[in-house]
This record gives structure tokens, sequence and C-alpha cells, in this order.
């Protein structure tokens, strides 16, 4: 109750050196909410890529890109160090988006069920419905993910329109963080006749759709590094794009540190302001209460006591101000995320981590700052410090 006593002789003071530190932990929950959901699609998209090897046509990446002959895959299949080649279709849903997406975009996948021969490791799991199987090609049905079920308020029987086709939803995937929670899955047939349809006319004028694909997912042999293959798959087919887990991690995970860097820095400089307040604030304090301190001195209390009391003091405001900021961060966090839910614009995930993490810094911040205006006054002359006014 005292240190509160203390902190309220000059209410205006302290309440604007608490709001500087709440603006700069309001900055790092917000920043710092944003750089985990960074984090967290990357760390997604890395395991999803994992232990395979994406091919594609010239100019193309992730299975994106101009047609690829499907007979491509019947020469990488013969490599010594592959073990299956499965090739799919990959086109956004639109060609327009109609909202702005933070992270991947609503896509269609086209693929023949269970071609990987057990060999995915990236595990997909049901919240209703079924998984595609080999006796659903050449029947329009889908498999949807969690972000796009929310989107378009999907259950399993519905139908859903892919590029002007209805497709009827058979499962729904559960979150994963990932590509998959905004790609409509489909019978590999299907995809290659919507990639076609999706082509320029006079390109598509003269393609078989059965004979095409937009990309191939290429599993080793057990033992075999993706990077190995990825090496033979460049030397056996030179005009072929490939890209592993690694090459992800290297092509993505750079801007993303940029990013999280900037966004971290932001916060920090907003910190650093509010920091400097409270080295005002104490030394201003300090200077006012110069006689009660030699009082203290003079009956006997001790340096570290002084230093002791007026840290914990700038420590408290520093908590109070993480505190209200944490509180404000997370609110505006929160109401963001529902506010886009509905579309799929998730841009926030706030983890107990940085929450911890906000306070323990401001309340640190707080008693560094005033650690050597509390040094200066338990350095003063008892005599000196009762005579001054």
């Amino acid at each position: 109750m005292q240190l509160l006593r203390d902190l309220g002789r000059r209410k205006v003071r302290t309440t604007l050196t608490i709001l500087g530190i709440t603006i700069g932990i309001w900055a790092l929950v917000v920043f710092g909410s944003m750089a985990n959901k960074i984090n967290a699609l990357v760390a997604g998209g890395s395991e999803f890529y994992a232990g395979k090897v994406t091919v594609s046509a010239a100019g193309g990446s992730m299975g994106f890109g101009s047609p690829l002959a499907i007979s491509a895959a019947d020469r990488i299949a013969g490599l010594p160090g592959v073990d299956v080649v499965v090739p799919g279709v990959s086109l956004l849903m639109s060609d327009q988006a109609s909202t702005v997406s933070f992270g991947i975009p609503e896509l269609i996948e086209g693929q023949v069920a269970g071609a990987d021969r057990g060999r995915e490791t990236f595990a997909l799991h049901y919240a209703s419905g079924r998984a595609l199987t080999p006796a659903d090609e050449g029947s329009d049905v889908t498999v949807v993910g969690s972000d796009i079920a929310r989107q378009h308020n999907l259950r399993v029987g519905d139908s859903l329109t892919l590029r002007g086709e209805p497709f009827t939803v058979v499962g729904i995937l559960e979150p994963t963080l990932t590509a998959p929670d905004t790609t409509a899955v489909v019978p590999l047939a299907a995809g290659q006749r919507l990639f076609v349809a999706s082509l320029p006319t006079l390109v598509s004028a003269r393609l078989d759709p059965t004979a095409i694909a937009s990309g191939l997912t290429v599993y080793p042999k057990p033992g075999v590094a993706p990077e190995a293959v990825a090496a033979e798959i460049k030397t056996a087919e030179p005009d072929l794009v490939t890209m592993t887990s690694a090459d992800f991690d290297r092509q993505v995970g750079s801007s993303t540190s940029i990013l999280n860097a900037i966004l971290v820095g932001i916060a920090l400089i907003s910190l650093v302001v509010g920091g400097l307040s409270v080295i005002n604030t104490m030394a201003m304090s300090v200077a006012e209460r110069t006689r009660e301190i030699g009082i203290k001195r003079a009956i006997g209390g001790g340096r570290l006591r002084i230093v002791r009391e007026l840290v914990t003091e700038s420590a408290l405001i520093g908590f109070l101000g993480g505190a209200v900021g944490l509180a404000l961060g997370a609110a505006l966090v929160l109401a963001a995320n529902e506010a886009g839910r509905s579309s799929g614009t998730v841009l926030f995930q706030l983890t107990p981590g940085t929450a911890l993490t906000a306070v323990a810094f401001s309340t640190l911040l707080g008693a560094f700052a005033g650690f050597v205006p509390a040094l200066h006054a338990a350095r003063l002359d008892p005599v000196t410090a009762l005579r001054y006014e």
C-alpha cells in the first residue's frame, strides 16, 4: 500500500508514465502476435513439404505453373533415389480473390487418393465426413479445409461451386495451420478438367486434360535425402523446377525473419520510449523526496533499502503499464481475429509465452529504468538531503 501511496503523490505524472509503458507493451503484444501467426504458417508449411520433393514446370513453384506432361512422372519414377511419383494439379479457386487473405490463398487440388502408397507423412484429421478414395475418380466430390468450410458455411453433403462447377462435399478437415486449411481437394480427373479450363483458350484447345498436371510430388526411397533426389531430378530433367522442405525454409523463412525483425523492432522502440519516461519520472520523484530520503538515512535507513524501495516502485510502474498494455493488446487481437474469422483472415496468434514475456519485460524495464535514480538517491549525504528545499 505504501508503494501505491508513493505513486499517487503525482497522479498525472505517474499515469502518463504508465501510459508510455502501456503503449509499448500494446505494440509488443499486437506485433508479437502477428509474428507468431507468421511463424506458425511457416512452420506448418515446412512440415507439409517435409520428406518429399515438389516438381513444377519451368517458371513454376510449389506445384503451380504451366502445364506439365504426366509422362515426366514415368521418367522421374525411374531415377535411382525415387520411390513414388504422384502427379497432381493445383490452381486458385478464383482468378480474383474476393477478400484480402493473410497467408495461403484458396486453392483447388486434384490428386488420386492413395497414389502416395502411404508415403505421405503430413497427417490429416477429419472434423466430419471422409477422405477421398480411388473409387471417387470420375465423380465430382471434394474434401475441403477448415477455413473454406467456415467461410462458405459448409457441411458434409452440401454443394460447393468450384470454377463454375458444382461439387459435393464429402469431408471437412480439422485445422492444420497450413495449405490444407484453404484447399478443396478433388479427384485428379476433375482437377485436370478445371485446370485446363482455367488456361487461355489457345492453350487449352491443344491439351488433353488426362495427359497433363501442374506438378509432381516425388517421394524418395527410404534413407535417401530429398535434397539428393532433387539433384537427380535437376540433372535428368533440367527444364523442371524442384522444391524441398529446406528450399521452402530458405525462400519463405528468410523473408519472414526480416518481417519479424521489423515488427518486433517497432514494438521495442516504443518500449524504449516508455523506459525513458520511467527514468524521467523516477528522477523527478527522487528530487522531490530528497528531504524524505535524508530523514530515512538519518534514522538508520541503509543505502540498499533506499535502492530497493525506489526500484520496487519503478518496477510497479512497469508492471502496471505491462498489465494494461497486455489487456488492450489482447482485446484488439481477439476482436480482429473474430472479425476476420468468417473470411479466413486470422492475422494474430497470441500465445501464453508472448503474454508472459510482455509483462515480465515491462516489469524488468521499469526496474532497470529506476535503478540509476535510486542509486543516486542512496548516495545522497543525509545532512545535505535534510537541508534540501
